[in-house]
């Protein structure tokens, strides 16, 4: 057996390291010939050196527009705090709403410690403030501080920023404050938000402005010392993700620079201690919470009162390696398991005096690491049987479980009426659907909410009674001994566990259902690991250069918790493999444009070269789509459909990235003919209306970017010079290869199923991974015959197996072009070209250096222009012109690649 395996492995290698011929027409070969012999005659011009970029001559479009807001100094101005006291005096005794706020507001727990926390930060340059969801931090404690300010006659002098994790909450807290104080949300009133590309400013002097954490990041590039910021409120910052725990680093240094700057750390949960201890010891207060008692019931008391029997354990765990490789994942997961194993016979004993032995049984046989949806069910049917009314919240890991439950209920005649109002909450559902989430339903009828994590934190669900926790969470982890993403369910924190079990006691007692065991809460992680412990760490890395905070290893060994220095390392590598960084850790001209746009470094590398080889508008239409999300959303139970829809939009492009330009531009077109014509093509294509909008505002971002460093004339995405070549498939598919690349894949022609009829898919090969798969979604899903050898993907991701996201079938001389470095060496009678020594070709030996002689020449030429930012002149009687056209011809030209 083990000698069969290997021997298909050894296969496997061979077939994915197995040259292929690289062909080229005589005609470009006489064409390249006389454009290269041109260009030696003109060599001296290319020794000249480039111009070194001054990046600091350059601003956000964005940043233009609301310059005057951000850089707004903070100075007093006694005529404005006169009249910011009157107003606030006025509101108190004339304005109704404001007063009904008020008693509102006396309510809410964080109120009786009001004066006790203006104390600690009129006293304290950092405060750290913790209390439970619905205690009123978030809204109160930046009212307070204004309000503090203005009665002692200093509102000009106070500017509280409140950061939020999520735009959602950004723009519903900063509306639920405008509200409480008896006026608009900005409008140049006390209150507004802004989060990536919306905003409704306040005034520039006594306010309060909430934004996402990026917000506050982009504005540290112009007020490195937020001298224009009086009050710095990071909120949610237990949930470590990685733009928060940047912040932190960036703070730390600033506050001793800054000392009338006030920063404010609020946490949802009690880690208040880990934030003291990384600011020096500073103090600390909890706000109590404000939440009706819950009942906890663990699997243990649901097998008893649901009499539910779970499948026996009758299949042995896949090996752990499997899942996670022989790294650092595989070792945690290994050590847990061993813990689990040792605990539970001790576990069973204890269980044998409080429960029967049918439950006992069950425990003892039942797989506890399985996601039992069929127990889901269950419990869901006996709260709507035998309990009072309320709605439910069920938390699940992600949309293949949610759909999963939902059809497993919609198939009991139980829940076919409408008694049963069940409604999935997930990113992936019409925006118009989740309102249904906050809606009361009639009396009478059940609201039952599936969701994911989003319902932890971000939302609040009042009429919320009953909680079922599955405990899973899908995250993502990055494992750098490997190098990969991992993408599936993982256990929860015992920190989501109290979040989750809270979501019950709103507005009555409530009843949390834990499925799983005692024994495995008891082995809950406190909390969840923080993002820049699992993730790669490319942008961070970069931003780090761009805002000029030192040497990159040094800044992140400042963190809270440093993530491992390899996982730097890889982010350094990649970097420097792109030209961004160069061998001194230094930006390179790239590098600064690459900061300087709001994706990820390779995404950003594809738009800067689709605006030079003028294929703007699809470029733009792919880098918006893969930095934000894909338009499409999936309606329960038809998940094939819209799959068939989207191969459909595909055409014959072999491609994800090209099946979002044909989409988002049949969007474009229907929106031009009128309403309606929009909302039948969204409705017929199941694409979210909203998201398309965010797509398209975003592509307008990233062309006046574009527009401001010089690489297009204007600020249109449509604006024709940019756009000469963006009919041009082929062409787009290699300005992928700019960005994705080394994301590549082999391809070999699927083997014919006699049984079946019918070819199997392509076997999809990585070099790091052996055999992977493409996931279900794409439009490549199932092909079994690629025009090609292989494909470029965007992300790689392992759950149940190595999974390759948004991919595109991409011929050779993309690759040679804009891949990795080539070199020509001699073997078997010809020459071999290689890619970073493992995409390989045989060709002649005139071709070969012809290849390898236009490649360094465009690299050249793409230096330049990256230094020296401008339109591209295609004219024949010029360098550019003429370099450009050679590869573009090339690459339409060849594209059939299959050997």
């Amino acid at each position: 057996m083990y000698a069969a395996r290997r021997r298909a492995e050894e296969a496997a290698e061979e077939a994915r390291n197995r040259p292929v011929i690289l062909g080229m027409r005589p005609q470009h070969v006489r064409d390249i010939c006389k454009l290269l012999g041109d260009l030696r005659e003109q060599g001296s011009d290319d020794e000249e050196q480039l111009e070194d970029l001054q990046v600091t001559q350059r601003r956000n479009p964005q940043e233009e527009q609301f310059h005057s807001f951000y850089n707004h100094m903070l100075a007093q101005d006694t005529d404005l705090d006169d009249r910011l006291q009157l107003e606030l005096e006025t509101k108190q005794t004339d304005n109704w709403q404001y007063r009904n706020m008020q008693e509102f507001r006396k309510k809410l727990p964080s109120h009786s410690m009001r004066q006790e926390l203006l104390r600690l930060i009129s006293e304290n340059q950092v405060v750290v403030i913790s209390g439970e969801t619905g205690c009123g931090k978030t809204t109160q404690v930046p009212q307070f501080i204004l309000d503090h300010h203005i009665q002692q006659g200093q509102g000009s002098t106070c500017r509280v920023i409140c950061t939020q994790p999520r735009r959602i909450s950004a723009i519903s807290v900063a509306e639920r404050v405008a509200c409480e104080r008896g006026e608009a949300c900005g409008s140049g009133n006390s209150t507004g938000y802004q989060i990536r590309l919306e905003a409704q400013f306040p005034r520039q002097q006594g306010c309060i402005l909430y934004c996402t954490n990026g917000i506050l990041l982009k504005w540290l590039e112009s007020d490195q010392l937020l001298q224009s910021v009086s009050h710095v409120v990071l909120d949610e910052v237990h949930e470590r993700d990685i733009i928060s725990d940047f912040l932190l680093v960036i703070l730390k240094d600033i506050l001793p620079k800054r000392p009338t700057l006030k920063l404010i750390l609020m946490s949802a949960t009690l880690n208040a201690e880990l934030f003291s201890t990384y600011f020096d010891g500073c103090p600390m207060a909890n706000i109590p919470g404000f939440t009706f008692p819950v009942e906890e019931y663990w699997l243990e008391d649901v097998l008893q009162m649901t009499k539910y029997t779970p499948p026996e354990q009758h299949r042995k765990h896949e090996p752990i390696w499997l899942k996670f490789g022989f790294g650092k994942r595989f070792r945690e997961e290994l050590k847990k398991e061993e813990e689990f194993k040792e605990r539970f016979s001790g576990y069973i004993a204890k269980m044998r005096q409080k429960y029967p032995e049918e439950v006992v049984y069950h425990l003892k046989n039942m797989d506890h690491e399985n996601m039992d949806l069929e127990m889901v069910s269950s419990v869901i049917r006996y709260i709507c049987l035998n309990k009072p009314e309320g709605a439910l919240l069920v938390f699940l890991p992600g949309w293949e479980q949610i759909s999963k439950v939902n059809d497993l209920l919609t198939q009991q005649q139980m829940f076919q009426n409408d008694n049963f109002r069940i409604i999935p909450l997930h990113s992936m559902i019409p925006t118009i659907n989740q309102r249904q989430v906050f809606e009361q339903p009639p009396p009478g009828v059940r609201k039952i909410v599936i969701a994911t994590n989003i319902a932890e934190t971000s939302i609040t669900i009042d009429d919320v009674v009953y909680v079922i926790n599955l405990g899973r969470i899908k995250e993502r982890n990055f494992d750098v001994e490997n190098n990969l993403s991992t993408l599936k369910p993982e256990w929860i924190s015992a920190a989501s566990a109290s979040q989750r079990r809270g979501r019950a006691g709103r507005v009555q007692p409530g009843e949390c259902y834990h499925l799983y065991s005692q024994l495995k809460a008891a082995m809950l992680a406190d909390y969840q690991l923080p993002e820049m412990l699992r993730t790669p760490l490319d942008e961070l890395c970069l931003q780090i250069k761009s805002l000029k905070l030192g040497s990159i290893h040094g800044f992140i060994e400042k963190a809270l918790q440093q993530p491992d220095p390899r996982a730097v390392d890889l982010a350094l590598e990649s970097l420097t493999q792109m030209n961004a960084l160069n061998e001194n850790e230094e930006l390179t001209p790239l590098g600064y444009h690459l900061a300087w746009l709001p994706v990820s470094p390779a995404i950003g590398r594809m738009i800067l070269f689709g605006a030079m080889f003028c294929c703007l508008d699809p470029i733009l239409t792919i880098a918006a789509s893969l930095s934000f999300k894909d338009p499409f959303v999936i309606p329960l139970g038809k998940e094939e459909t819209v799959n068939a829809q989207r191969k459909q939009l595909s055409g014959d492009t072999f491609s994800d990235h090209l099946m979002l330009v044909n989409a988002v531009a049949g969007w474009e077109e229907a929106r031009n003919s009128g309403r309606h014509a929009e909302s039948d093509y969204c409705w017929s294509n199941f694409m979210s209306i909203t998201t398309l909008k965010m797509l398209g505002n975003m592509k307008t971002q990233f062309c006046e970017l574009l527009a401001s460093i010089g690489f297009v004339a204007g600020k249109s995405c449509k604006q024709e010079e940019a756009n000469k070549n963006s009919d041009n498939k082929q062409l787009v598919k290699a300005i992928l290869c700019s960005g994705l690349y080394p994301n590549v894949a082999r391809v070999t022609k699927g083997s014919f199923n006699m049984k079946e009829g019918k070819y199997r898919p392509a076997k999809i090969m990585t070099r790091q991974d052996g055999q992977v798969k493409i996931h279900p979604k794409s439009v490549n899903f199932k092909e079994a015959d690629f025009p090609t050898n292989w494909i470029l993907y965007h992300l790689k991701l392992k759950s149940t197996n190595v999974y390759l996201h948004d991919t595109s079938a991409v011929g050779p001389y993309p690759l040679l072009f804009f891949g990795g470095k080539i070199g020509v060496t001699r073997k078997e009678g010809s020459e071999m070209i290689t890619v970073d020594d493992h995409i390989k070709f045989f060709a002649p030996a005139r071709i070969a250096y012809l290849v390898k002689e236009l490649r360094f020449e465009l690299d050249k030429l793409l230096q330049q222009k990256i230094s020296q930012p401008g339109m591209t002149c295609w004219r024949q009687d010029t360098k550019e012109g003429r370099i450009m056209m050679a590869i573009i011809d090339l690459i339409t030209t060849q594209e059939d690649s299959r050997q």
